[in-house]
């Protein structure tokens, strides 16, 4: 199976996509990662991009996970933008997943309108939604003594970036992932 992931700093830190190979290999899934991403660009600079129409068109994906911004979310232009992105993805024959993304700390009102958006674009395109915004919020509340922020307080620490992947990976398989670990078995439990 093979995977590409569009999208910006909320994929690439600490690796997000090699942790989601990792739950995979625990689950006895062999995957191939791939990775275009940008720091403070949306998927609308994607779609002006020449590697990404390649490498959607040429590299022979299963799926391909767009995440969009966080900060100066707009609606409209992760529809447009997806809208454009799906039409190479489905020439591909790869199946769309959009990362819907989390709010920063101090902003935690901002979710509901990435939730809103995410599944408003997902509905109208018919595209899956990894809610990863809404379990990182989930498991913050559950248990507050577990660092999901990086210590900006807007991307992720090593464990938000874990619960990033799990949540992109049971959205993919339509299951849970098996894992031993006791902290990700609780991001697990909080997936619905």
């Amino acid at each position: 199976m093979r995977v590409l992931f569009i999208g910006n700093s909320h994929t690439y830190f600490n690796d997000m996509p090699y942790i989601f190979k990792q739950i995979c290999q625990e689950n006895c899934i062999d995957v191939e990662v791939t990775m275009l991403a940008r720091g403070y660009k949306g998927l609308d600079y994607h779609c002006k991009e020449p590697q990404t129409r390649f490498n959607i068109l040429y590299g022979n994906y299963d799926y391909v996970v767009l995440q969009h911004l966080q900060s100066g979310f707009n609606k409209d232009v992760l529809y447009d933008s997806v809208k454009k992105l799906k039409e190479w993805i489905n020439m591909s024959g790869a199946t769309p997943i959009l990362y819907m993304t989390w709010s920063m700390e101090a902003e935690r009102e901002k979710q509901l309108e990435l939730s809103e958006g995410y599944k408003e674009v997902g509905e109208k395109l018919k595209i899956d939604v990894a809610p990863v915004g809404e379990v990182w919020w989930r498991f913050y509340d559950k248990y507050p003594e577990k660092i999901l922020y990086f210590k900006d307080n807007k991307h992720a620490s090593p464990l938000g970036s874990t619960l990033a992947a799990y949540s992109i990976f049971n959205t993919i398989f339509k299951r849970k992932a098996k894992t031993k670990n006791p902290v990700y078995q609780k991001i697990n439990n909080l997936i619905m």
